[in-house]
């Protein structure tokens, strides 16, 4: 049984999460009593209806809380293998979150409490669960539906000593996505951006994808990063990864990076490898 401990910060996007597991064949209950989860999960195993299971919990758990960790020494105990996933928001996403929504925070006893002060409390509370997390999604620059494409490319299926391999573009003046692997500058090309009939186009036109492309040092960075990444892949794979992402920045995210993470995208397909691609930035 593949059993998924869901967990991180509130107001970062566990809800979203959770309903892409689903859509990929987990059993998944929230805010389970940490108590609770080895009684649950081998009851589940016991009857054999489900393969796959995603657990969620998180500060709402409240005093139940503090029994995690002995819930994980009984999950080893009964040898049922689990993975931690840690969801992530940076605090100043967090708390406009809870701005723009109006929710009370859980952590909130009664009367006004300021949120700045629950999320550091929280992330306080949860960072020895982030230090044993084995998976880490930040969504701080992700809409919903960025979220649940990358979730999706998580555990979907996988046949044994493959990796699925993420290319994605963004624009540096947004911030770095924190949970990539490999990250390329790509801000050193010329810049379509300044060519008035290519301003308003993207990476993925012709036009400013084969402008970008036709530089020397275009060419020459591609292939020295493409020699790179098929060397260190295989690797990857021996290590038992079963997921890598490759970032391309540039300073908007709308033209050179989503040129790269394109033509890494159309590189791994022609190499038959399992592969995806989004442009985080492109609309924005």
């Amino acid at each position: 049984m593949e059993l998924i401990i869901v967990t991180g910060m509130s107001g970062a996007g566990k809800s979203c999460v959770v309903n892409a597991l689903e859509d990929v064949g987990f059993f998944c209950v929230d805010n389970l009593p940490a108590t609770l989860i080895p009684v649950f999960v081998n009851l589940i195993k016991n009857t054999g209806e489900h393969e796959r299971v995603a657990c969620v919990i998180d500060g709402r758990a409240g005093t139940f809380f503090s029994d995690i960790f002995s819930s994980f020494d009984t999950l080893c105990e009964l040898e049922i293998p689990y993975k931690i996933m840690f969801i992530d928001a940076s605090d100043k996403v967090l708390i406009n979150r809870y701005k723009e929504t109006r929710r009370r925070h859980p952590l909130t006893h009664s009367g006004y409490e300021a949120v700045e002060e629950l999320v550091k409390k929280e992330r306080d509370m949860l960072s020895p669960l982030r230090e044993r997390s084995h998976r880490y999604l930040d969504t701080s620059n992700l809409s919903a539906i960025q979220c649940r494409v990358r979730v999706l490319s998580m555990f979907s299926e996988i046949p044994e000593k493959k990796i699925h391999l993420h290319c994605m573009s963004f624009g540096f003046k947004n911030g770095i996505p924190n949970d990539a692997d490999f990250i390329f500058d790509v801000r050193f090309l010329p810049n379509p951006f300044y060519i008035p009939e290519m301003k308003a186009l993207t990476g993925l036109d012709k036009a400013v994808y084969d402008y970008v492309m036709s530089f020397e040092n275009a060419q020459k960075y591609k292939d020295k990063i493409f020699d790179f990444l098929d060397f260190i892949i295989p690797q990857l794979i021996e290590e038992g990864r079963t997921q890598a992402i490759i970032a391309f920045g540039c300073t908007g995210g709308h033209h050179r990076s989503v040129a790269f993470a394109q033509s890494l995208y159309e590189h791994f397909s022609d190499m038959k490898l399992s592969s995806s691609v989004s442009h985080r930035d492109i609309l924005k």
